[in-house]
């Protein structure tokens, strides 16, 4: 069914990369990025949270965290907290600017809001993923997400890394920035349906394997794409309905 939804949707894979950003971001060009004519299919500040989400995801499956049943030190949380608040100020500050008048206390740009995003990302996978897999592994591994400080750097060199991807310009990253922004937003989509799926089914703590484990993950990513679909029907027709700037 998930293939047959990929394979049916419209255009090629920048189109069906698109039509992922379509669901879960405004897209307004002026808040995103070109690759020569094609604009990502994510704002700045998406792009950078979902590529955040998806290389922090892949660099603690890397440093052997990828079953961490704890969360960072409390230091190291305050950290990662304070990426989110980050987030968040950068996100208000240029939301402000949406209204004419309104005082802001500076000017927005694009490079904050990938970077910002992407500080989101990877402290969001840091702080989510215990939770995930303590609801449901069977045995998770007693070590941090992210247990010290130079780990903390790693996630920062790979926020730096995408910021720079993103604001680079170079045409040649525009399918890998593409198809993985898009890749970040189906993995917190199934991460997310794969935990409601578990407690639904009163599966939690059970998967021993990843045989165990794939038709949970499955149904996750099943139920991630039908959302996806959903909305960008439902978006579509407010647009044309009401003529409003979606």
């Amino acid at each position: 069914m998930i293939a047959g939804l990929f394979l049916l949707s419209p255009g090629g894979l920048l189109n069906k990369a698109d039509h992922i950003g379509y669901a879960v971001c405004h897209q307004i060009s002026v808040r995103s990025y070109f690759f020569g004519n094609h604009q990502l299919p994510l704002c700045a500040r998406c792009s950078g949270q979902y590529l955040g989400a998806l290389g922090g995801l892949i660099l603690l499956v890397l440093l052997g965290r990828g079953r961490s049943g704890r969360l960072p030190p409390t230091g190291i949380a305050l950290f990662l907290l304070g990426f989110l608040a980050l987030w968040a100020f950068d996100g208000f500050n240029s939301y402000l600017t949406f209204f004419p008048g309104l005082p802001h206390l500076y000017e927005p740009q694009n490079i904050l809001r990938v970077t910002t995003g992407a500080m989101q990302g990877v402290a969001l996978i840091a702080l989510v993923l215990p939770f995930f897999n303590t609801s449901f592994w069977a045995r998770t591994t007693d070590r941090p997400t992210v247990a010290r400080w130079r780990e903390l750097i790693l996630l920062l060199v790979l926020v730096a890394a995408i910021a720079t991807m993103v604001n680079s310009d170079i045409n040649a990253l525009l399918y890998p920035l593409a198809l993985l922004s898009a890749g970040g937003v189906l993995l917190m989509l199934t991460i997310v349906n794969t935990m409601l799926v578990t407690l639904a089914l009163r599966r939690e703590s059970q998967a021993q394997t990843w045989r165990d484990a794939l038709p949970l993950v499955v149904a996750g990513l099943a139920l991630g794409t039908l959302e996806l679909l959903a909305i960008n029907v439902f978006r579509a027709w407010l647009t044309a309905r009401f003529d409003l700037p979606f």
